[in-house]
């Protein structure tokens, strides 16, 4: 399978003032919370958020920042689907404005029973979609 066929979206966001520290550049954080503003983005359009709301805690993130952004830059998200195992999915986040990437990232999240909050295996229809979405077009 290549990575073409893997769900991703794109998403376009501006840096609010929220988003930015003491120094005026935008806070660490900011890159998972647009990360999480794709992820539902993408659920959404693949038509499994119902059965992934509230039910894919994240078990591992890591960021790395190639440079800054500030207030009210313009910025893009791409979320991208990078391997999905047996109960849990990795996504790789690339951040990027006029000048270029800004930040990647990598977030991994599990699927858990809601009831016993265990992990659980992802439902064969929610992992074809995952792994053979394509290209979801932003809300």
């Amino acid at each position: 399978m290549t990575d073409t066929q893997r769900a991703r979206v794109t998403i376009v966001r501006r840096v609010e003032w929220m988003d930015t520290d003491a120094a005026g550049i935008y806070h660490w954080t900011t890159v998972f919370r647009f990360a999480e503003a794709a992820e539902a983005a993408l659920h959404d359009g693949l038509g499994i958020a119902e059965i992934t709301f509230g039910a894919t805690p994240r078990v591992a993130v890591s960021a790395e920042f190639q440079r800054p952004l500030r207030f009210y830059d313009r910025v893009e998200v791409e979320l991208a689907v990078e391997a999905v195992g047996r109960t849990s999915m990795r996504y790789a986040v690339v951040i990027g404005a006029a000048e270029g990437v800004a930040a990647t990232a990598s977030i991994t999240v599990c699927l858990i029973d809601r009831t016993t909050r265990a992990a659980t295996p992802w439902p064969d229809d929610v992992r074809r979609a995952l792994e053979t979405g394509g290209i979801v077009p932003p809300p």
